[in-house]
């Protein structure tokens, strides 16, 4: 891993830098709300998982979901997070409505989780060699979650569906410690690794179970330094948060935009007003929302229908002795196991599904040989489709006999290759595929031997050139190859061709 790289873009008075801090909000995996009974399921008729609770009928007191406050614990666990014994409900007053309260039922003064801390690995981009960070966590707490509004149904009216309403939602705050458009998405992904193998969270972004809201600001070099060294945001620009994020690369190019839009104010003598923006992925920009409130804006005050939260050590143990493996974990066994880079490990660790993959393929294999197979033509072959591992037309047990087949000269490296495309095109398993069109590799020395002789007596100039420079050697190899159709062992073909050559 190389040294952390600054992120800079150029101004008409020089170059700026990004500061970013993310509210990421995780839906909780749960079958009821966070206070009542209600379901949870997706893709409900509208107001179909909405109980009284839900929808604010007067009399109707909010329950905590005790499985919820188990899975943000578990979820601090996760973060390196300090957990919490006394926490507290608050209510955070607002109007909309699809909130039929008038108010949210968050946490404030004293969330459920503290300070905590995550390791972040930057995958390479545009040349640029991989790295790692650290985030800080500055919160987890929990919160209900409020309805949706439609407005594209009747040109007139706006329509209110409260399924979403009162779900249980972790919001992971994270401090400013995030200086670049890729790191802030790697920073989501990596959070996402974290809570679906907890699973706290499910992970799926298209569907809003997790979304992200970034606050950009911008300021001169050195100016970050100083605020990290007292700790006064005077030191920063202005920020503006960009609600709702649900993409990788929309987040990315959010704030790519939302900072150039600052560099572009204050360079022309204004102020950037500290406000709430959306992102409009159509036009690729981001437009004003309403002005950003602060905390005494919501009127925060602890909720009277709800009991403190007061949990013990043995509640945290009993949690903590059951954790699963997490990704950190995971990659550090995977480097130690299987021999892997921290990159190779990184990439096949990022969700449990890839890293089950890969145990699978690589089990009883090289295990290197394995992580190239799996890391570049599998994910290749499926980034470049857009497609998920879910979806692969490539399992996991024929990608690991297609590497049989190469281990055990069968086939080469080349021709695997063109197995390795027929298998996607759904011609089957590979031992088939390379039976039907005759692909074994030809390791009969005699054979490879006779193509040899033909190919050195087809070209004398060139044989005699060869000893004067050896490492043209690998044009020979080459017309041999040809000639047998890619077929013959390379390996073969290298010792015969060097023995015929006198080399």
């Amino acid at each position: 891993m190389t040294d952390r790289p600054i992120y800079t873009l150029a101004g008409d008075t020089g170059d700026w830098e990004v500061v970013l801090g993310l509210e990421v909000h995780a839906q909780v995996s749960s079958n009821a709300k966070l206070f009542s009974g209600a379901s949870t399921q997706f893709g409900a008729e509208p107001n179909q998982n909405v109980s009284l609770v839900d929808a604010a009928m007067p009399g109707m007191l909010p329950v905590i979901n005790a499985f919820c406050v188990e899975q943000a614990v578990k979820t601090g666990l996760g973060l390196n997070a300090q957990i919490n014994k006394y926490s507290r409900f608050d209510r955070k007053n607002y109007f909309y409505p699809d909130l039929p309260q008038g108010y949210q039922i968050s946490q404030f003064e004293h969330p459920i989780v503290g300070e905590g801390e995550i390791e972040v690995d930057v995958e390479p981009s545009h040349g640029d060699p991989a790295y790692a960070f650290t985030v800080r966590i500055e919160r987890l707490h929990l919160e209900q979650d409020a309805g949706k509004s439609i407005h594209d149904m009747d040109p007139t009216a706006t329509y209110v569906d409260l399924n979403r309403s009162g779900v249980a939602l972790m919001e992971i705050v994270s401090k400013p410690d995030i200086r670049s458009p890729l790191e802030a998405a790697s920073y989501v992904k990596k959070l996402k690794s974290i809570v679906v193998a907890l699973g706290t969270c499910d992970g799926d972004m298209e569907k809003g179970n997790l979304r992200a809201d970034v606050n950009v600001s911008i300021c001169k070099a050195g100016a970050y330094e100083k605020f990290r060294e007292t700790g006064d945001f005077g030191h920063l620009g202005t920020r503006c948060e960009i609600k709702n994020m649900n993409s990788f690369r929309f987040i990315q190019a959010a704030i790519e935009y939302e900072a150039r839009r600052q560099i572009e104010i204050v360079e022309g003598g204004g102020a950037v007003d500290q406000e709430t923006r959306l992102y409009d992925p159509d036009k690729g920009e981001t437009r004003s929302m309403r002005s950003k409130e602060d905390a005494h804006d919501y009127r925060y005050f602890p909720d009277p229908d709800l009991l403190p939260l007061e949990i013990d050590d043995a509640f945290i143990e009993g949690i903590k002795v059951n954790l699963p493996e997490l990704p950190d974990q995971k990659r550090a066994r995977f480097e130690s196991d299987y021999g892997l880079s921290r990159y190779d490990a990184g990439v096949l660790t990022a969700d449990v599904e890839s890293a089950d993959f890969y145990e699978t393929v690589a089990k009883g294999r090289d295990p290197k040989l394995a992580a190239n197979w799996v890391t570049q033509e599998l994910f290749g072959y499926l980034n470049k489709a857009e497609l998920d591992l879910s979806t692969t037309p490539v399992s996991a047990v024929q990608l690991g006999g297609l590497i049989d087949l190469i281990t055990s000269d069968v086939i080469s490296g080349k021709i695997a290759k063109d197995v390795f495309q027929r298998m996607i095109d759904g011609e089957g398993d590979p031992a088939d595929i390379v039976e039907k069109h005759g692909l074994k590799q030809v390791t009969d020395t005699g054979a490879i031997e006779a193509i040899v002789d033909e190919v050195i007596a087809s070209n004398p100039d060139q044989a005699a050139a060869v000893k004067e420079k050896p490492k043209t050697i690998g044009w020979f190899v080459g017309q041999v190859m040809k000639a047998s159709g890619g077929k013959a062992n390379p390996q073969a073909v290298n010792k015969i061709l060097r023995e015929k050559l006198g080399l």
